[in-house]
């Protein structure tokens, strides 16, 4: 099984509890160009991810950031789901 790190940027005045960040009320939604094997090392490297771009420097007060690893879905096993 393989994850995807997506980086959710949300600001506190829209969700003050960070449970409720989502991609449809995110300020930023990052994808990170990899995969993980484990839920740690898809965490570690979603929040190095961010801290190397602009976004993650620019980061104010009034922002948090959550990042959300999900299972990858290949091709295949998407066409079986339809």
């Amino acid at each position: 099984m393989m994850l995807m790190a997506l980086v959710l940027v949300c600001s506190l005045q829209v969700t003050p509890d960070l449970a409720d960040c989502s991609r449809a009320n995110a300020v930023n939604v990052i994808r990170v160009p990899e995969e993980f094997g484990s839920p740690t090392t898809c965490l570690m490297h979603g929040q190095a991810y961010l801290a190397d771009t602009s976004i993650g420097r620019d980061l104010d007060e009034t922002q948090r950031v959550k990042v959300v690893c999900a299972r990858t879905v290949s091709q295949a096993e998407a066409a079986r789901v339809r």
